[in-house]
């Protein structure tokens, strides 16, 4: 079995850093003694600590842990997925029908986008405290609470139907925006908690997936629950239904989670997590930790092109609705149409890019073809949104989709490889906390540069910014020619696995790979 500081990885790269390299690479991992905490800090199930089945070197030592993969640990995913979806749709329930809340409320645009812009201020805060009670009480406490905060939220905005109750509202968007810093870094460490080396990739992809989902479903419903009428009472009762329907659904999952949810499995599903679970928990330092990860350069630079992707996507569903109805006037339904494409496309991405890495682990050049082609969808989208064709956007959406809310499962997955064997919880959390800021500062900067030159200068200021994350993330993957090189080597692996290599003719083998 490799050591910890001699971690191998699960592809045949010969640009991969192996061994000692590491320590070039990551200095912060060079010196770094891992134990856990309490309760079962996950290590990471992607870096090939763990049995494969068929490789004779990677055969469990006598006396090895028992491992048990549990078919509740759906249930568990599918349970979480749930309230991150319920959280995320109360995130762009004001946004992607923001002029009619801003004639409700008699409020500014301005006003209306902190509503959704409150979810990514909460977060830079209070990630750290949130990731201090990950380690200290574990995944089911922080679930637990982030369903209670979802909960709460939704209830006080139901006491909040009236023009001049916008301090209300705005109160209860913040109580929801609490419950996102407790839910939306879970999905890595729920992955390597209750899954399998082979399906860790795919499970995390399903957690971004329910959050993708309630974005997705807060596209589609608020602008059918909540028309553009003009009789204020009526629209207060559109409204308040909207409310209520919200709160409902977040009470539910909040009793569910009371009920179903557990903290790990009874046995763990591999022998990274048994380890991880026999050793001492007064060892691990989160402080320490923390700092590992700060001098940790490559992960560092995820963090900024992370932040630049996601940050984009993040003004982008804030400002749609008004984008959308700068040049489609009264096209509200069709705004949040256009989200829910968007959306939808990005969670068919999330799910192939999760699958994907489950099957290659190739986490670098996966991470910047994707993100180069978010570039270019953000390119198409700009230059198709002034046509006059609403279909045209619907597809351009679309593509643009697929690609930036992809790379979201992404990210969290090579932060786990690029931090191994830190803990998964806090990688995707400071992951998190760039998105937040950068979304703070281009949705602002964006909404601003739209009232003042239109749309398309605004969309152009993204692009920018995406191509300096697309420069960085080509930088730290050396490239187009480390994604080629990598398939090269995966084709004669495959081919050499048809037929011995002496009776393949080379110009055969290099002409298919």
């Amino acid at each position: 079995m490799p050591q910890i500081g001699d971690t191998e990885r699960s592809c045949a790269d010969p640009s991969e850093p192996r061994g000692d390299d590491w320590m070039k690479t990551a200095p912060g991992l060079a010196s770094i003694v891992w134990s856990p905490g309490p309760l079962g800090k996950s290590l990471s199930t992607s870096s090939r600590l763990d049995l494969v089945e068929g490789d004779p070197q990677l055969r469990p030592a006598p006396g090895a842990a028992e491992t048990k993969v549990y078919r509740r640990r759906w249930v568990m995913l599918v349970l979480f997925s749930a309230v991150s979806a319920s959280n995320a749709f109360m995130w762009l329930q004001y946004g992607i029908v923001s002029n009619i809340f801003t004639r409700f409320y008699g409020v500014d645009p301005l006003a209306v986008d902190w509503l959704s812009m409150i979810y990514l201020l909460t977060y830079i805060p209070l990630i750290l405290p949130v990731l201090w009670l990950l380690d200290r009480r574990g995944v089911r406490d922080v679930v637990l609470v982030g369903a209670a905060f979802n909960c709460i939220g939704a209830w006080v905005k139901i006491g909040s139907v009236g023009p001049e109750l916008f301090a209300v509202t705005f109160f209860g968007q913040f109580v929801c925006s609490v419950a996102t810093v407790f839910v939306l870094g879970i999905p890595s460490y729920l992955a390597s908690v209750w899954f399998g080396p082979r399906e860790v990739s795919t499970a995390c992809s399903v957690g971004v997936l329910g959050n993708q989902l309630g974005i997705a479903i807060g596209f589609l419903l608020p602008p059918i629950l909540v028309p553009n009428v003009e009789d204020m009472d009526e629209l207060a009762g559109h409204i308040r239904n909207m409310f209520y329907i919200t709160a409902g659904v977040a009470t539910f999952l909040f009793i569910l989670v009371i009920i179903v949810f557990q903290e790990r499995p009874e046995l763990p599903p591999t022998q990274a997590q048994a380890r991880a679970r026999s050793l001492p928990p007064e060892q691990y330092s989160y402080l320490a930790s923390i700092l590992r990860l700060v001098r940790n350069r490559p992960f560092m630079l995820l963090v900024v092109t992370y932040g630049l992707n996601v940050g984009c996507f993040y003004a982008v569903g804030t400002l749609l609705n008004r984008m959308i109805i700068i040049h489609y006037p009264g096209e509200e339904v069709n705004a949040g149409r256009i989200g829910l494409t968007i959306v939808i496309a990005g969670m068919v991405g999330s799910l192939i890019c999760g699958i994907w890495l489950d099957k290659t682990k190739t986490y670098k050049q996966t991470t910047l073809v994707v993100y180069f082609m978010s570039l270019v969808g953000m390119v198409v989208y700009t230059s198709t949104l002034s046509l006059g064709h609403l279909w045209v956007v619907f597809v351009t959406a679309g593509s643009l989709g697929f690609f930036m809310t992809g790379y979201l499962p992404l990210g969290f997955e090579f932060a786990v490889e690029l931090t191994y064997p830190e803990s998964e919880g806090t990688s995707s959390g400071l992951l998190n906390c760039s998105a937040q800021v950068f979304g703070i500062i281009f949705t602002i900067c964006q909404g601003k540069i739209i009232d003042t030159y239109g749309t398309l200068p605004g969309n152009i200021f993204l692009c920018v910014f995406l191509l300096i994350g697309a420069g960085l993330t080509g930088e730290r993957s050396n490239g187009f020619g480390g994604f080629v090189t990598l398939l090269k080597v995966q084709c004669a692996k495959s081919l050499t696995t048809q037929r011995p290599p002496s009776s393949m003719p080379n110009l055969f083998r290099d002409t298919h790979c």
